[in-house]
């Protein structure tokens, strides 16, 4: 290429030489013979214009050459840089071989291991219609067999297709793309060590730990305390862990990421360490954990795990709460909760009411969509609450349905005491000035009128359930207690302190809020405790007939005969759980799955209970029931529903057979997790496949 280049200079020279001698020569002409002047000029003029034609075909031909050879020595060069590309480089077809690559790729692989002629999906995992520029642009490539992460870009290109034969017409062009690997995984073992060593906050508090030291025996009382730190202060020192002692029950532990996650896989086993301790009393030791992590700061982080520990104690404490941003994981929830024997709760929650209750204009109260007899019990309650100082206040209670309370409903309406409205008239009257009672539920998807809570700007919430992440917002009063049986039983306890007369409350309220005890305690049989029996005694003294009581559980001979046919089609799990199903839609099919739910833990050896059934609007619900050996919401949770350890449920939009699978694999999830799987080899999910007689679910529904 540099002697075409000379070769262009040497024409121009050799042109300019000429001119020059020439010039010369007509200078000389024109001086020994002055008439031979003209005519010289003219052939000298000629002689130029032939030359610099000559010149310029000449320079045209070279430069023609030079591009020439120029072009083939930058295919050469891209060849050249193509195959010594110091970047690992590789070329795939349109069916996603590859068909070649340079050798920095192809030494990222062992020698035996070419991957030559390999699917790229068997290398990476992508799929050959994710192999475009836009997907892959914000994409980390991982190849699993060198354990190496990669950015990559790729260019298309069309050459003929090599792989046919001789034979074959060879005309079509085979696509065909170059794939650009940049090797990141360094930084990337940087940013997962930054990741890693993000600082996270735990709080850590020993539930009643007072009512723990009262019951125990004198001679370990003095060192059950210590048990407890030291389990706390060693598992911190295994985390690598900085210890903070804020009290006699409250411990901040600051840890780095990769700790917390490892206890994570370990599932939190210093609750099962602080579980298994002898308080020598009738009290069980346990923990309540929040940890926080991902946060933004070290302020933020530290918000994360104090929601995580209100969160674990509006729960019922013995667990653990994880909260990394905006995700939440439980761990734990194997004890019942420990009742409180203090009721000094109840008492500075019923006069903080009574204070909101006189300034507010309007009283609107609800219990959950379709009430069972405590939402609606601890409603009725309520509104004699409301009522105390001022008979004339307007109380409204928000119902909907009362498919499964008719009996005590057309009672109240009777009654003419009490003002029923629907959630269109609730939302029609509220005002803010005005004031909201939630009652056995927290949740506004699952409140009679959630949206009511958007409109008032006061609202208070009395409940039993384990508290869950969504709940109504900006409350002015909580009354979140799992240790009570329900949430009649909390309201039962608020009017001992909001009434003085000897007999506050009426015949009928006092027997539907024992009927809402009742029925949560399963007719005091589980999570009864001594303050349950307390409520029930006063309710009794108020008037209260459990004959009476007993009616308002009376049932139609249909939902009876639907009930024996739902425990006739029941079966057992491995893991003596039971579970059954409704296939046609029903009305009122909350109610019937309840208490079939119910009738199902009746059989001898039954730890827990599932039944399934779809309501006329086509939406599967769930109806789960426990003794306490499984924590039934947390098997629920997986499903978006909640509960309580021994009441839970849930609701989904798909069929009875898909419900059934997915329900069967959340009960095998927890069984796993909790270490009780061992009972028998055969999973939960093979013995639906075997006997859960899923075609006699697709033959009822044609």
């Amino acid at each position: 290429m540099g002697y075409r280049k000379s070769k262009i200079r040497s024409a121009l020279s050799r042109s300019r030489y000429i001119l020059i001698i020439m010039a010369v020569m007509l200078a000389i002409i024109i001086y020994v013979k002055p008439i031979l002047g003209i005519p010289a000029a003219v052939m000298l003029i000629s002689a130029v214009i032939m030359n610099i034609l000559d010149v310029r075909n000449e320079e045209k031909t070279l430069i023609s050459d030079y591009f020439e050879d120029l072009a083939v020595e930058m295919d050469e060069s891209i060849v050249a840089s193509v195959l010594h590309n110091p970047f690992p480089l590789c070329m795939i077809g349109s069916d996603g071989i590859i068909v070649w690559c340079n050798r920095q790729f192809e030494n990222l692989f062992p020698e035996d291991d070419s991957p030559v002629d390999k699917d790229i999906y068997d290398i990476t995992g992508i799929k050959l219609f994710e192999l475009s520029n836009e997907v892959l642009m914000n994409r980390i490539v991982t190849i699993t067999s060198i354990n190496r992460s990669f950015r990559v870009q790729t260019s298309e290109a069309q050459v003929p297709d090599s792989r046919k034969t001789d034979h074959e017409d060879n005309d079509d062009e085979y696509d065909v793309r170059m794939f650009h690997w940049l090797d990141i995984t360094d930084l990337e073992q940087i940013k997962k060590t930054y990741q890693d060593e993000k600082s996270c906050i735990v709080h850590i508090k020993v539930d009643n730990l007072d009512d723990i030291l009262e019951s125990a025996p004198d001679e370990i009382k003095v060192s059950l305390a210590g048990e407890i730190e030291k389990i706390i202060r060693t598992w911190a020192v295994k985390s690598r862990g900085a210890v903070i002692r804020i009290s006699k029950s409250r411990y901040t532990v600051i840890c780095d990421r990769r700790a917390l996650e490892n206890t994570e896989i370990n599932k939190f086993h210093i609750l099962d360490e602080v579980r298994a301790l002898n308080t020598g009393g009738d009290i069980p030791a346990s923990l309540s954990i929040g940890a926080g992590a991902l946060g933004k700061s070290l302020n933020q982080t530290d918000e994360f795990a104090q929601a995580a520990l209100d969160l674990a104690l509006g729960r019922g404490g013995d667990q653990a709460v994880v909260r990394k941003d905006t995700s939440l994981e439980y761990y734990g929830g194997k004890l019942q909760t420990v009742g409180k024997r203090n009721k000094g709760k109840s008492r500075i929650v019923a006069i903080a009411m009574l204070d909101f209750i006189d300034q507010a204009d309007r009283i609107f109260i609800m219990g959950h969509k379709n009430p069972d007899m405590d939402a609606f019990g601890a409603s009725i309650g309520l509104a004699r609450i409301s009522k105390t100082r001022d008979r004339d206040k307007e109380v409204n209670i928000v119902i909907n349905s009362w498919d499964s309370v008719d009996i005590p409903y057309k009672l109240a309406v009777e009654t003419n005491d009490y003002h029923f409205i629907s959630s269109e008239q609730a939302k029609y009257m509220a005002t803010p000035d005005d004031l909201m009672i939630v009652a056995d539920t927290h949740r506004p998807a699952l409140a009679e009128c959630g949206e009511l809570a958007d409109i008032v700007n006061k609202t208070i919430i009395i409940d039993h359930h384990r508290r869950s992440p969504d709940i109504i917002k900006n409350a002015v009063l909580m009354h979140i207690e799992p240790y009570a049986s329900s949430a009649c039983e909390l309201v039962t306890e608020m009017l001992q302190y909001t009434t003085t007369e000897k007999k506050g409350i009426s015949d009928f309220e006092a027997e539907v809020m024992l009927a809402g005890i009742v029925l949560d305690t399963k007719n005091f049989s589980v999570k009864t405790g001594v303050r349950t029996f307390e409520a029930a005694s006063w309710l009794r003294r108020q008037g209260a007939d459990p004959s009476a009581v007993r009616q308002f559980f009376q049932t139609d001979m249909d939902i009876f005969q639907k009930k024996a046919e739902i425990i006739t089609r029941a079966e057992r799990l491995p893991y003596n759980i039971a579970i059954s199903y409704i296939s046609e839609p029903r009305r009122n099919v909350s109610v019937l799955i309840a208490q079939a739910a119910d009738a199902l833990l009746d059989i001898r050896g039954m730890k827990a209970s599932f039944v399934i059934g779809v309501d006329d609007d086509g939406v599967v619900r769930i109806s789960a029931r426990s003794l306490g050996a499984v924590n039934v919401q947390m098997i629920m949770e997986k499903m978006g529903g909640g509960g309580n350890l021994t009441t839970a449920g849930a609701q989904l939009n798909k069929s009875i057979r898909d419900a059934q699978i997915e329900l069967v694999k959340a009960i095998d999830e927890y069984m796993e997790s909790y270490g009780q799987k061992k009972e028998s080899p055969k999973s939960a999910v093979k013995q639906l496949r075997d006997t859960l007689r899923i075609p006699r679910i697709d033959q009822d529904k044609k």
